[in-house]
């Protein structure tokens, strides 16, 4: 097992991580950027680096700094958190060559996977059902219409490399084609330096779905049911819960067979997440793997009872699964929501500043993640995450009432935060009764 990890991230997953490590008896090493040299991390890490200035690029997007500071700081393990460079195999090569252990998959694995172009061809092979679509990346223009012809409108362009909505674009119509995927070709290459693009069916209205799955170095591979993260704005998650309200025990079953089916195609080690496209008769299409941990991964923790951070350090150690998948048992329902420092009744503007009055909710089955307290500044330079609240019931309309009490007790002062629009959602007939789809929240509440 590893005696020191450098944690790559800051916030709340960085303070996780730290804590998960701390229960281990692992020491921590904090890097972090001059706008966060106050933060919870920094005070609790074992050892704390500062790796540059204010803006990710100059911090936490470095990887050569970052693997300076796990060298000085004899670290022999790093944590990457999710975002940042979470995903990047030429941060993951660079540990390997340095030595330095990565807790996450291969390189060649994030390659294979990270690239949705080709993630596709392996979850054919695997056998898994996929939107209808190009066969590849689309290389000249030419093949756009006929490509588009073939697979049906409307459509959906996406860009090969992409993540969090960029580089999308729906199409309705023929007319709408070259111009559509001009500007998900500049939006995919000013966001991954990569314009490359493919087409797919698009699926109208219909819920996304994620399955979460664990596999170790001798070639075991599980599953810990899905995710239903279908309310959404602009493709970014608002709402998690699991189980999904729309899915029976049939589809569950078929669909995380499918993901540890792929995982397993891909000689895929460590934490991922393989998710779906569900429609309303039930048939559901894979879209995407997420080769790091999720945002919302506290849903499955509080559904199952497994501490995902702890297993995806043993798993990087190569340590065998801790966990069987006939002992991996759901109980209840859990539900979570994302706080954001965001400003709902102007489009959702951020709203960094200081933190005057804090005071996180409690009470039987209510977990709160977060970095922030009172007196601290919501910085400009970083995603807008102040908290995740997460409730846990023994029924989902059990869940939606402790997370509305929850939502109502969370005091965050003077600054404006998404608290207000959760609790919209959170009463709306459609979302109670489990209606949802990922347009949902955009035709209904916006």
């Amino acid at each position: 097992m590893f005696k020191r990890i450098l944690i790559a991230n800051r916030g709340e997953i960085a303070l996780r991580v730290l804590r998960a490590c701390r229960e281990m008896n692992i020491e921590t090493v904090a890097v972090f950027s001059e706008a966060d040299r106050d933060s919870v991390p920094v005070e609790l890490a074992d050892h704390a680096i500062c790796i540059g200035g204010n803006a990710p690029r100059e911090s936490y997007l470095r990887p050569d700094r970052i693997i300076a500071a796990a060298e000085v700081s004899g670290a022999d393990a790093i944590h990457p958190g999710y975002g940042f460079l979470a995903e990047n195999a030429q941060f993951a090569d660079m540990c390997r060559e340095c030595n330095i252990a990565f807790i996450g998959p291969s390189a060649e694995a994030m390659r294979m996977l990270g690239d949705k172009a080709t993630a596709r061809e392996i979850a054919k092979k695997a056998k898994v059902p996929v939107v209808p679509g190009s066969e590849g990346i689309i290389e000249s223009d030419e093949d756009l219409a006929p490509t588009a012809e073939k697979i049906g409108y409307p459509i959906m362009i996406k860009a090969s490399a992409g993540g969090g909505g960029r580089g999308m674009r729906i199409v309705r119509d023929r007319t709408e084609l070259h111009g559509m995927v001009k500007q998900a070709r500049q939006e995919a290459k000013a966001a991954f330096n990569n314009d490359a693009i493919y087409l797919e069916r698009f699926i109208d209205q219909p819920r996304h779905v994620e399955v979460q799955v664990l596999a170790d170095s001798q070639g075991h591979v599980i599953h810990l049911f899905e995710r239903d993260c279908s309310s959404q704005r602009r493709h970014q998650k608002l709402i998690e819960e699991s189980p999904s309200p729309a899915i029976d025990a049939r589809t569950r079953k078929y669909l995380c067979e499918s993901a540890v089916r792929l995982a397993k195609t891909a000689k895929y080690v460590t934490a991922c997440t393989v998710e779906f496209l569900v429609d309303s008769k039930l048939r559901y299409y894979f879209i995407e793997v997420n080769t790091r941990i999720q945002v919302e991964h506290p849903v499955t923790e509080m559904l199952t009872d497994a501490d995902l951070i702890r297993e995806q350090i043993r798993l990087a150690a190569g340590e065998p699964l801790s966990i069987a998948q006939k002992t991996v048992m759901p109980h209840g329902h859990v539900i979570e929501c994302r706080v954001n420092a965001e400003d709902p009744s102007y489009g959702f503007r951020p709203c960094a500043g200081l933190i005057e009055r804090f005071r996180p909710p409690g009470g039987p089955g209510v977990r709160v993640d977060t970095h922030a307290y009172q007196g601290c500044r919501i910085s400009p330079y970083y995603d807008s995450l102040i908290a995740k609240v997460i409730v846990h019931q023994p029924t989902r309309l059990d869940a939606i009432r402790a997370m509305q009490r929850a939502l109502r007790e969370f005091v965050i002062e003077p600054i404006k935060t998404t608290i207000p629009f959760h609790l919209r959602i959170l009463e709306h007939e459609r979302f109670v009764e489990g209606q949802v789809d990922t347009g949902f929240i955009e035709r209904s509440l916006l």
